[in-house]
C-alpha cells in the first residue's frame, strides 16, 4: 500500500469534480454551446475524425451553432455525422456553413437531464469517497508500520474528512447550478 500523500488525494478529488465539470458541461440545456458538438465524429478521408478536426465550430446567437466546414465535399458528411450522433439537431445546409439551431426542451426532457446531471453528480461523489477511502487505508498502514504515530494518523484523518467534504460541497455546488440551469428555474 501507498504511503498517505495529501496532494495525491487533493489531486484526485479535485479531478473526479473536474471530470464532473466536463460531463455537466456536454448535457444540452436550452443554450448553445460548441461542447455540444464534442461527442460528433466524422468519417473523411477514409478515417474517422473529431468534427473539430474538419470545421469550426462556433455560436454566433445564443440558440444557434455554426459549423463551418473547412472542405466543401465534406459538408455532407460532417452534416450526416450530426444528425446520427443522437443530439437532437437538425443541421441547415447554407454550402460550406451548417446552422443547427437548438430547439426548445419539453418539460420531460428537462427532468429526464436533470436526472443524467444527478447521476453524474453521484459517480463524482463515489469517486471522492474512494479517493477517501484509499486515504484512510494508506493511513492505517503508515500507523501499523510504526511511521506515524496515533495521534497522527487521527489528525490526518481528520484533514482527509475536511477534503472530502469541500469535493463533496464542490459536487453538490456543479450539480445544483446546472440543475437550475436545466429546469430553468
Amino acid at each position: 500500500m501507498a504511503k498517505y500523500d495529501k496532494d495525491d488525494l487533493e489531486r484526485r478529488m479535485a479531478g473526479a469534480v473536474e471530470s464532473l465539470k466536463g460531463d455537466l458541461t456536454g448535457l444540452r440545456t436550452g443554450r448553445a454551446s460548441t461542447q455540444l458538438l464534442d461527442p460528433v465524429v466524422v468519417e473523411v478521408y477514409g478515417s474517422k475524425m473529431p468534427l473539430v478536426q474538419v470545421a469550426t465550430v462556433s455560436v454566433p446567437e445564443p440558440r444557434l451553432i455554426s459549423v463551418q466546414v473547412w472542405d466543401k465535399s465534406n459538408v455532407g458528411p460532417v452534416e450526416k455525422a450530426i444528425r446520427s450522433a443522437g443530439l437532437g439537431l437538425n443541421p441547415i445546409n447554407d454550402g460550406a456553413t451548417l446552422r443547427l439551431p437548438i430547439p426548445d426542451l419539453t418539460e420531460e426532457r428537462r427532468k429526464e437531464l436533470a436526472k443524467i446531471a444527478g447521476q453524474y453528480a453521484e459517480k463524482a461523489k463515489v469517486a471522492i469517497r474512494n479517493v477517501r477511502r484509499d486515504g484512510m487505508e494508506a493511513l492505517k498502514t503508515d500507523e501499523n508500520k510504526k511511521e506515524i504515530s496515533e495521534d497522527d494518523r487521527k489528525r490526518a484523518e481528520a484533514e482527509v474528512q475536511k477534503l472530502t467534504d469541500e469535493q463533496i460541497k464542490a459536487v453538490d455546488e456543479a450539480f445544483g447550478a446546472k440543475e437550475k440551469e436545466i429546469l430553468g428555474k
